[in-house]
């Protein structure tokens, strides 16, 4: 005999509540101020770049506009959980409505796929000027640019939208209190009536394989790379080409790292890693990137520096 039919509307709370960080009220205070001043820097560090490349004609190599691009990526990702977090820490105004928590959700997650995407091509932009520096301009054309930032945006939606369409689709007939500091998914998953394991299989497998399959592509590169580099006869052509990567690979483990222990803390640790310590690590996993990268490309691009200097 057939149930009842499913009644989603009924099931929908109108708001959730986010907890913070779990253990760690004590220290909200300085939480709050820590992360206001990080976002600040974020926000100027990051607005200046995109400035000095947009209005600075001599930076006009596909470096800086793959770098204009992440430094647009980064306001959006800060912007997405930094203010609702300091709110939280400062003044204790948890709740978030229901649309607001989902569109938090996909603008977060979403960010971090184009950015992953975007480190990709940067590595493959070192490949190409390094490699091969008498083609670089005839390969990396403008319009080549233009359909590795479109496919990178396509690929990051085409993996958020049926992830955040599983997750607001569950039953939320229990608690809405989200033990996070932001909707983080499996946060919000893990409140729902029903399994939330298709969800949480499906975010797992998907990040696995963006992650992992550009990883694996800018291994090869660096791989060529460095091949390339240490065939160079003098020692000071050699040192020149891998300092124009340093800042790159600099940015690489500030976003691959915490990202990856993050992600497997949270899958493979929750009875041995305290809570605090999961939303701690995904917290700074979304705050630091934003406000280290200008620093990192800012100080160690010199082309870059000098016009900011100026």
């Amino acid at each position: 005999m057939l149930g009842p039919p499913h009644n989603h509307s009924m099931e929908t709370p109108a708001t959730f509540f986010l907890v913070g960080i779990p253990g760690l009220q004590s220290s909200y205070l300085w939480l709050a101020i820590s992360l206001s001043a990080m976002y600040t820097i974020a926000l100027l560090g990051n607005s200046l770049i995109m400035t000095v490349i947009c209005m600075d004609s001599t930076l006009r190599e596909p470096m800086f506009g793959f770098l204009c691009v992440l430094a647009a990526v980064d306001i959006v990702m800060a912007s997405s959980v930094v203010p609702k977090m300091v709110s939280i820490f400062s003044s204790g105004h948890s709740s978030i409505s229901f649309s607001a928590c989902f569109t938090q959700m996909y603008f977060v997650h979403a960010a971090t796929a184009v950015e992953t995407g975007l480190l990709l091509a940067m590595a493959l932009d070192r490949y190409v000027a390094i490699c091969k520096p008498l083609h670089y301009k005839s390969i990396l054309t403008p319009r080549v640019m233009l359909g590795m930032s479109v496919t990178i945006t396509i690929r990051a939606v085409t993996f958020m939208t049926p992830l955040s369409w599983m997750v607001s689709h569950l039953p939320f007939c229990g608690s809405h209190v989200v033990p996070h500091s932001y909707c983080e998914h499996m946060a919000v998953a893990q409140l729902a009536c029903a399994d939330p394991m298709p969800s949480r299989l499906y975010s797992l497998l998907g990040s696995s394989i963006i992650v992992g399959s550009d990883v694996t592509f800018i291994a090869a590169s660096y791989i060529l790379i460095l091949r390339a580099v240490f065939g160079l006869s003098s020692k000071n052509s050699q040192w020149k080409a891998l300092s124009t990567c340093g800042s790159h690979v600099g940015v690489m483990a500030l976003y691959y790292l915490p990202g990856m222990v993050s992600v497997y803390v949270s899958w493979l640790g929750q009875d041995s890693v305290p809570l605090h310590t999961q939303v701690l690590l995904a917290d700074l996993y979304l705050v630091f990137p934003p406000t280290l990268n200008p620093l990192i490309y800012g100080l160690r691009t010199k082309q870059l520096w000098e016009r900011i200097r100026i």
